[in-house]
């Protein structure tokens, strides 16, 4: 069997030579199960105080075995990395359920499950490891803005309260067999930078670190996150980790994202991704960007030498990702640029200064 440090290896080597695949939605495919308040719960959370429908991270809990064949799914059709289930596994958003003490097991058990799927598929293919992202997604409270309009000073979180929660988090996905982390569907570079630093003191203090992938999310057509930031003013704000990817996932379909796409592609200095939606929701809240139509776009995208790792977001599924594996297959990954040096700043904008 591989050790991490093979499969990191293997990723560092490999994606100098191809366009690396994420997998899709995780949230798309748990409702093609169509599973019940019951079903959530399992008999463990079977007097549960309140309903946990709707939580899909308790159900590397109660149904371990829908979430692996879910990554199964997209192994075979064709995903390099599986992201975890956690994406509200940590203790602030688990409160919504009054699960918050389970936070740091959910993410230990989703690694657990997605490193088991993914070892799997490795025997299979030992010429192809297969690797699992520690997905560490945005929370659901911002650092940034007041959800009170009467009062715009108020914030419902702390940087610090954020901090400790995804230390807690990226703790317990190290701990259950993830690769690599990746902080994700940002809205708030705040957050994220609360992320980031959890996971720099966590590495400090284990001595020993792994590769962070950084995904930022453009809430509209304005090219902003929700918070108001540019993408080079996101980037700017973030790269002062090093991060092994930086890119968009999220908010928008692929003929939307892709001037921000470019743009990254043009002032970043590490690995681009993304992993768009299957199209904008419709009037169902469904999304009707085909396997086929997002093919052709991100493989014209690959051609334009924009990407480096590339995936789905909402709305995507297994045949999604076989399309886009297929269609991007054979291209060269984007090349690094070499970038003039600069102080590079941010507020909203970007505030960059040559030497």
């Amino acid at each position: 069997m591989t050790t991490r440090e093979d499969r990191l290896a293997y990723l560092e080597a490999e994606s100098k030579k191809r366009i690396i695949i994420l997998d899709g939605a995780m949230g798309t495919m748990i409702q093609r199960y169509g599973l019940t308040e019951a079903d959530y719960r399992g008999k463990r959370f079977a007097d549960w105080k309140q309903d946990v429908k709707g939580n899909n991270d308790l159900l590397s809990l109660t149904k371990p075995e829908v979430i692996k064949e879910i990554h199964t799914q997209y192994l075979e059709a064709g995903a390099d990395i599986l992201g975890t289930n956690t994406f509200s596994s940590t203790t602030i958003a688990q409160a919504d359920y009054a699960m918050e003490d389970l936070a740091y097991e959910m993410n230990v058990e989703s690694a657990r499950i997605a490193r088991e799927a993914a070892d799997e598929m490795t025997l299979k293919t030992p010429d192809r490891p297969r690797l699992v992202a520690g997905a560490m997604g945005p929370t659901n409270r911002t650092c940034s803005i007041s959800p009170d309009v009467n009062d715009p000073g108020y914030r419902n979180v702390t940087f610090d309260a954020l901090r400790v929660a995804y230390k807690s988090a990226a703790k317990g996905l190290l701990e259950g067999g993830a690769d690599v982390l990746i902080v994700e569907t940002i809205f708030d570079t705040l957050n994220a930078k609360a992320a980031l630093f959890a996971i720099e003191e966590l590495f400090d203090e284990q001595g020993w670190k792994v590769p962070v992938m950084i995904s930022g999310t453009l809430t509209d057509a304005s090219g902003r996150t929700l918070s108001g930031q540019t993408a080079e003013a996101f980037w700017n704000s973030v790269r002062h980790v090093n991060p092994f990817s930086v890119g968009l996932n999220c908010a928008l379909g692929a003929d939307l994202m892709r001037p921000h796409i470019a743009e990254l592609s043009h002032i970043a200095n590490v690995r681009v991704s993304t992993y768009p939606n299957a199209g904008l929701p419709n009037e169902m809240g469904g999304y009707d960007e085909t396997p086929e139509d997002m093919g052709k776009a991100l493989k014209e995208w690959a051609e334009s030498g924009l990407i480096n790792i590339v995936g789905g977001c909402c709305g995507t599924s297994p045949d999604h990702i076989k399309i886009i594996a297929d269609a991007v297959a054979g291209i060269a990954p984007r090349k690094l640029p070499e970038l003039e040096i600069k102080m590079r700043l941010s507020g909203l904008e970007p505030f960059n200064i040559a030497s």
